[in-house]
């Protein structure tokens, strides 16, 4: 099992020894790979686990004991190895002698790197990758040992290295140093390695290598308390609730990606071990899912999107004028893919409506001034470039030859099927991105009369979301199965009808009538979609249904969250209430960590969640849910026109939600304490 601790978009990914041997293992940074060997042995075999795990998301700690090797005893040994990754790694090796007698053995360390893209590397990964089929990986790198420094460097080129610097001098045999050791009864004995990547080549003064170290514990250490004391505080006697609460904390903490020049601002990157990057569509869902938290990651989120909004129109990155940035890469990985890629067709309408919820939740007028230009452009762009037939529905298809096939949140290449089993072709309109369009317009109407004084801009949005309400029942309302919306409209126009979760997506937005809601419902939490652990991407009754397709019939937790979200628009408050408690429990079966996805099995076949083996974890939408989920169950709303943070939660709210109280969430620049007790819940202003 590989464990995994990160820094910003620096993380390392090992064995529960502590090496790195495998081949998506390594130290990566700037989408490059700087280290893909480090493997510790004791007499030519490597030691025996006792123990390991993250002591915090960006250190670890890894206990071992020493093989029967060269003459050693069992367990005459222990290794500790302490590890905390910053800008770059560093490890502490610590090995005593527990003998009643002196022992000697030989410790030797190999590294390496290859230099590989982030790209390259997730090929071999069985999760994302075809390892079968994948490229080579390259070989590693030539090394030079500087004898002055003690240390390696491994160069790729002029623009990239790696700089390996131990604490004490040893045999170096090629890209491996050896240490002779002898140790009296007791006694331990220690090397300090510092692991410095560098994507412009230049090196760090051997000297520095300490202080720096030391200085950026500091500040990962200084930056996640200010992260803890930021966050609202929640106490609760339903155990399952308050774990994966702090849990969530956790893991949104250790996804923030540090100021960057290129990128400024911090923000959630998308999730471990591949997508520590901006990523359009994952960042904005993350943003709506945790304004509980505060203003300040949507805020930078909306502004890094302004500043990545696509000017031009490029079919190489699949941009047009306006539209929101896809995925963000560095380094060889932006070599390899694109610096900028633009293939997503629901993160121009999510910024608008992120745009909308920010104000909302901050009556932030200045914030909504500012972005003003870049909130017209991405109207434009859904009217004049989304909409690649003028036909009223905004459409993809990919242009550029690596671009992404699907482009909607279900983005693998088999996820937009007929009922039949058969896939659509392009260019698609899926169902939830027309909800989105729709939520875009009727928000950004608000902000046009209450914000910029347009009358005339809000009233062309508002009669523009109400015709594409009309038009989109007529086109993707489907009334056979007992009523529902299609996924989907194909190249011809024809509905592709199976059966998804995307339709609790249009629950979000809104667009669907009154005298529809109760099938909507009805369907979500049927036997085909709901698993009894949440509701599946796609329905049991429809032709290309697995319960571990990526997305043809798994459970995805953010998917719940706005599912759950809009059954709360629409006040079904039996249904919100047991997606949360299932989503929940199911978390206390992750070690209360939901992963991104998984197994769509029936509740009533499993007596727990299956997982999906290669769910990224953590993952930032994942993390968002749970905070999602208790914004819901405690009925929880900014009033712009009050300025005050309100309950709208039902009279009667179930008995396993217990008591609790929410203290320190910010709205309107005030904070609010929430308590809930005998089934009432009080929201009040703090002192």
């Amino acid at each position: 099992m590989a464990l995994t601790i990160l820094e910003g978009s620096t993380f390392c990914v090992s064995d529960e020894r502590g090496d790195i041997s495998d081949p998506v293992m390594g130290l990566f940074a700037d989408d490059t790979r700087f280290l893909s060997r480090w493997i510790l042995t004791i007499n030519g075999e490597r030691p025996l686990k006792l123990s390991s795990d993250k002591v915090e998301y960006f250190s670890a700690a890894f206990y071992l004991r020493n093989p029967v090797a060269g003459g050693l005893e069992q367990d005459v040994l222990s290794i500790g190895r302490d590890r905390f990754i910053g800008d770059g790694m560093q490890e502490h090796i610590v090995v005593q002698n527990h003998a009643p007698h002196p022992v000697e053995f030989e410790l030797a360390l190999e590294v390496g790197t290859d230099f590989a893209d982030i790209f390259a590397v997730k090929e071999h990964d069985f999760a994302l990758g075809h390892p079968d089929t994948a490229s080579p990986l390259p070989d590693l790198a030539s090394s030079e040992f500087e004898a002055d420094g003690n240390q390696f460097v491994f160069t790729d080129g002029p623009t990239r290295l790696t700089q390996v610097l131990l604490s004490e001098p040893g045999e170096v045999n090629g890209s491996s140093v050896r240490y002779t050791i002898a140790l009296e009864p007791r006694q331990a004995w220690r090397l300090r390695a510092d692991v410095i990547p560098s994507a412009d080549g230049v090196k760090v003064a051997v000297g520095h290598a300490e202080r720096r170290f030391g200085d950026e514990l500091s500040r990962v250490r200084s930056s996640l308390s200010a992260w803890h004391l930021s966050v609202p505080q929640l106490q609760a006697s339903w155990e399952e609730l308050a774990v994966t609460f702090r849990q969530s904390v956790a893991d949104l903490a250790s996804l923030r990606m540090d100021e960057d020049p290129r990128v400024p601002g911090q923000l959630p990157a998308a999730g471990m071990p591949w997508f520590m990057t901006v990523f359009g569509r994952d960042t904005l869902v993350t943003c709506l899912q945790t304004l509980l938290f505060g203003p300040e990651l949507a805020h930078n989120a909306l502004h890094v999107l302004a500043a990545l909004q696509a000017v031009a129109d490029d079919p190489s990155i699949d941009a047009e004028p306006g539209k929101i940035v896809h995925e963000v890469r560095h380094g060889k990985g932006a070599e390899a893919w694109f610096p900028r890629y633009y293939g997503t067709v629901d993160a121009t309408p999510l910024y608008l409506v992120l745009l909308s919820e920010v104000w909302r939740w901050t009556g932030d007028a200045s914030l909504v001034e500012d972005l003003r230009v870049p909130a017209l452009r991405a109207l434009a762009w859904i009217d004049e470039h989304g909409d690649l037939d003028a036909d009223g529905f905004v459409e993809y298809k990919r242009r550029s030859e690596r671009g992404l096939l699907n482009q909607s949140w279900k983005d693998s290449g088999d996820s937009q099927r007929f009922h039949d089993g058969r896939l659509a072709d392009a260019p698609i309109a899926p169902c939830e991105v027309q909800g989105y369009v729709y939520d875009a317009k009727r928000r950004t109407a608000e902000l046009a009369r209450e914000v910029w004084y347009d009358a005339e801009l809000a009233d062309r949005l508002d009669r523009e979301a109400g015709e594409l309400q009309a038009r989109f029942q007529e086109a993707f309302w489907c009334e056979d199965r007992g009523g529902y919306y299609a996924l989907a409209l194909d190249a011809e126009k024809r509905r592709v009808d199976s059966m998804t979760s995307n339709i609790g997506h249009l629950l979000w937005s809104g667009i669907v009538p009154a005298e529809h809601a109760d099938a909507i419902v009805e369907q979500l939490m049927g036997d085909e979609l709901w698993s009894g652990w949440g509701v599946r991407t796609m329905s049991s009754g429809d032709g290309a249904f697995n319960p571990l397709s990526y997305h043809n019939g798994t459970v995805w937790p953010h998917d719940n969250s706005l599912i759950a979200w809009g059954l709360a628009r629409y006040e079904r408050w039996p249904e919100t209430q047991r997606i949360a408690r299932r989503m929940l429990t199911a978390a206390g079966h992750f070690g209360h960590q939901l992963p991104e996805v998984f197994a769509g099995f029936s509740r009533s076949a499993t007596p727990f969640p299956i997982a999906y083996p290669t769910a990224a974890r953590p993952q930032a939408w994942a993390a968002g849910t749970p905070v999602l989920l208790l914004q819901l169950l405690l009925g929880l709303r900014p009033d712009p026109a009050a300025q005050a943070l309100v309950s709208e939660a039902p009279a009667e709210l179930p008995s396993w939600l217990g008591s609790l109280k929410l203290s320190s969430v910010r709205a309107f620049e005030r904070s609010w304490d929430v308590r809930l007790e005998n089934g009432q819940i009080e929201v009040e202003a703090a002192e």
